[in-house]
């Protein structure tokens, strides 16, 4: 055995005492690192293209029970209801809306109208309807795969199985997780795990031009359709689809143009299509419909973002939320007099402000729990000092003002308001919402 001078022994003693110091300190380390998490176990149900059509098409009226995007078209409402089709109310009498009847659309989610032609999504595929007569609408085309970047989660289709379709809520897991390293929890608030997907908090996994004489129809702030000059524009993932629809019942996608991260809503004004994203605002020359010119971007933190646009003034509401993990709320006031260069005008604090919408110099803002908010925007440097006027008491998300009638999307229910006195702003109806167990 070899034999060590007494400093060298004493070296080694010391270097090995430290390298057990290391090793007990990283042990402490990645045991106050380990964490375990509850979450919520879901696994994707898949659907077949051929039960995906044969759901597809027109049945009784249904109550409210999660809805999404409204759109007007003539004295029709169409409510989206959230991943499932759409309501279409008779809005003749505001006072009084008569439901009609549900389109049962399996995966939808967005709308735009052109004539007598319904343009939805289901789930990757682009489905037409003739709306000539509302009381018999008719499938008139479907563009399977039309929506290139669809995907549940991640989990996109399967040659066998068909479209992941929905998620079946299967057990509650605990996982152990190394918290000192990059989380694995995603955006969407879970993680991958075994065939599917766990969630914390069980929560379950997620996916207008005013006055208008044309053809198409008004919708809200929240649109990811749009319709103008015989052009439909959809968000399909994180791409522009510009679709020419000068065959209404014959679309041809003619160009994708890349979009920021997570873009999520569209506003046509004039010859520009605005476009809203979590990341922040881009404008798009549309003078030629097929070739969207990116004119400039504004960009801000990261939050949801819809936007409306009048004049030389573009309103860009941002708010936290289940996807906006940031702690502001507010809206901004971007000048945009130079397309090429939008500068942020002013910004004023808000609760929670979603959908927002211009009739002349009226401001209609979705304000969350804190209600719907109506300003005198004719100032847009002292918007706050004119509140016109503040309806709580709605958990408010996306609005349409359109002849002194403002249609209200809350939480709990479809309002209708005439504003035609702001004074004395009256309710004209309200739809309830019926939660389905």
């Amino acid at each position: 055995m070899k034999s060590f001078p007494f400093s060298e022994k004493l070296f080694l003693s010391s270097l090995g005492s430290l390298a057990i110091l290391v090793c007990l300190f990283l042990q402490q380390c990645s045991d106050k690192c380990q964490v375990k998490r509850n979450y919520t176990y879901y696994e994707p149900v898949y659907s077949t293209t051929a039960e995906i059509k044969a759901a597809t098409g027109l049945k009784i009226a249904q109550p409210l029970s999660s809805p999404g995007k409204i759109y007007l078209k003539d004295q029709n409402l169409f409510v989206n209801e959230t991943g499932k089709g759409i309501h279409i109310f008779d809005n003749s009498n505001p006072a009084s809306p008569k439901a009609l009847s549900f389109l049962n659309i399996p995966g939808n989610y967005d709308l735009a109208i052109l004539g007598n032609t319904l343009y939805t999504d289901s789930f990757m595929d682009l489905v037409l309807f003739d709306i000539s007569d509302i009381a018999n609408i008719k499938t008139v085309n479907r563009l399977e795969g039309f929506f290139k970047n669809y995907g549940a989660m991640g989990f996109y289709s399967d040659p066998v199985k068909g479209i992941a379709t929905e998620w079946k809520k299967t057990s509650t897991v605990t996982i152990a997780e190394n918290d000192c390293s990059q989380s694995a929890l995603q955006s969407w608030g879970g993680i991958y795990y075994d065939v599917g997907v766990a969630m914390l908090n069980n929560s379950a996994p997620v996916g207008a031009q005013l006055k208008s004489t044309s053809t198409t129809g008004i919708g809200g702030s929240m649109a990811r359709f749009t319709i103008t000059n015989n052009y439909l524009y959809a968000i399909d993932g994180s791409v522009l689809a510009v679709v020419d629809i000068k065959n209404p019942t014959d679309p041809q996608r003619k160009v994708d143009r890349p979009l920021l991260n997570w873009p999520e809503t569209l506003f046509p004004s004039g010859q520009n299509l605005f476009v809203g994203s979590r990341a922040g605002m881009s404008i798009y020359n549309i003078s030629i419909p097929d070739q969207p010119d990116l004119l400039s971007t504004y960009e801000h933190i990261y939050s949801c973002d819809p936007v409306v646009v009048q004049g030389d003034y573009a309103y860009v509401t941002l708010y936290n939320g289940d996807i906006c993990h940031v702690n502001t709320n507010e809206l901004q006031v971007i000048d945009i007099k130079d397309l090429k260069n939008p500068t942020m005008l002013t910004k004023y604090a808000m609760t929670n402000p979603h959908g927002l919408a211009l009739d002349a110099n009226l401001l209609f803002i979705c304000d969350g729990s804190d209600g719907l908010k109506i300003y005198d925007a004719a100032d847009p440097n002292s918007i706050s000092s004119h509140l016109l006027g503040h309806y709580p008491g709605i958990n408010a998300i996306d609005v349409i003002p359109y002849q002194n009638v403002a249609m209200v999307i809350g939480a709990d229910g479809l309002y209708q308001y005439d504003y035609s006195n702001l004074k004395e702003m009256r309710l004209l109806s309200k739809i309830e919402i019926v939660k389905t167990p």
